[in-house]
Parts: structure tokens; C-alpha cells; sequence
């Protein structure tokens, strides 16, 4: 079912949780951008970073059944959002935890803690000006949440290891799992609210890392340092 230039798709799928095979049983936020971009029905396409898909797709399962169907202006946002710049897996997953690091529980609070450090760590390692504006996005969302930060800070001294291990997409994916559960959970008001604006935030992130000119991105490589 590939969609043709000038003319309106014979199915609209209905937004909806969790993985389906054909958009006649609905289709979650990756399945649909996986439509419009002309590729086989998949909530894993290849026209997003796997990272700010698999954000996408938790956003899609964590938001209200009433509220879900306003996120489906953000799909075509997210299509040829894609490449291999380093920078893209530690900064969606800083967006997301300093998004619920003010609002999430206590005990999530410490895990996400410790992940905005890890974020900084990465980006401090691969781009200057990065690093910079996560430690400013840093510093905001640990001014509302001091417990949590010193909590993560002696954590990290306690595990010699830390220093040594890897950020890779299963790190960012691990963050990410927390936040958005950590908004979805809360006890706030506006849960939708805030993960339609997390998600909306990350693409703004990637748009201006993976649309920037080339000579300005981070290229691949292994993802230790």
C-alpha cells in the first residue's frame, strides 16, 4: 500500500497501542510514518533514526487512548530523520530525561539522574558546542530535582566501572523507557501534554543535527570513548 502523489490513501489507520500487522486493525505513530514514506508497514522503518522512532513509538503506547490522535501531526516530522551521527542517541535520550526528571518519582528520579550524567558524558566526548547545551539543559532540570543529582553523583563513584562502559542505542533506549514511563506515571494533570511536547522536542533536536550541512555532523564511528 504505497501512497501516490495527489491522491488520498484508501486506509487511514487509527493511532493505537503496541504493533500491528496491517493498518486495518490501526497502526501506532512508526507504522503510519512507515506508510507515508512509502515503505512496507513496519513501526521500524528506515526513514527515522532508530532512536527517536523507538521514542516515538513509546510516547505512542504511554499516551491516553482520548489524547493519542494529536500526535499524529508530529508523523511527518519525524520521516528522513535518519543517518548516523553520534550526537542523535545521547541528546533524545537528555531530552527526554530532563523533561521528566522534575516530575517523575523519587526513585526515577535517581535512574534518570544518573542517565543525564551519562548523557553529558557522551556528548562532552564527541562535539563542544553539544556539550555545552547539555550541561546548560543539565543544570536546569537538576536544580528541580538536587537530591537526585547528588544521589547520582555518588553512585557514579561507587562504580569504578562506570567510567568504562559504553553509551550505545540501548543506553539512549534504557533512558528513554524511564522518561517517558516517569511522565506517563506522574502525578501531574497534563501527562499527554507533556510527552506530545517531548516528542516534538526531540524531533526539533534531530531536524537540526541530521538536516544540518554535512560538514557539521558528527560521523560514525564506535560508540565507546
Amino acid at each position: 500500500m504505497i501512497p501516490v502523489e495527489g491522491t488520498t490513501p484508501d486506509l487511514m489507520p487509527v493511532l493505537s497501542r503496541g504493533k500491528h500487522r496491517t493498518p486495518r486493525s490501526g497502526g501506532c505513530f512508526m507504522e503510519f510514518a512507515s506508510y507515508l514514506a512509502g515503505e512496507s508497514w513496519s513501526d521500524h522503518p528506515a526513514c527515522t533514526h532508530p532512536v527517536l522512532a523507538s521514542l516515538a513509538r513509546m510516547v505512542n503506547d504511554c499516551t491516553s487512548d482520548t489524547a493519542r490522535s494529536r500526535l499524529s501531526s508530529l508523523i511527518p516530522s519525524v520521516i528522513g530523520l535518519k543517518g548516523d551521527d553520534r550526537r542523535v542517541a545521547p541528546v533524545v535520550a537528555l531530552r527526554a530525561a530532563t523533561a521528566a526528571l522534575p516530575v517523575a518519582s523519587a526513585e526515577r528520579q535517581r535512574a534518570l539522574s544518573v542517565g543525564i550524567l551519562a548523557c553529558e558524558r557522551r556528548l562532552a566526548a564527541l562535539d563542544e558546542s553539544a556539550s555545552r547545551r547539555a550541561s546548560a539543559q543539565a543544570r536546569e532540570a537538576f536544580a528541580q530535582a538536587p537530591d537526585a543529582e547528588r544521589w547520582a553523583h555518588d553512585f557514579i563513584y561507587s562504580v569504578r566501572s562506570w567510567s568504562r562502559t559504553k553509551f550505545t542505542n540501548h543506553t539512549a533506549d534504557s533512558i528513554l523507557r524511564v522518561s517517558v514511563q516517569g511522565i506517563a506515571e506522574a502525578c501531574i494533570t497534563d501527562p499527554d501534554e507533556r510527552l506530545k511536547a517531548l516528542l516534538g522536542q526531540a524531533i526539533a533536536d534531530c531536524d537540526a543535527i541530521l538536516r544540518a550541512p554535512t560538514d557539521a555532523r558528527v560521523d560514525s564511528v564506535p560508540a565507546h570513548f
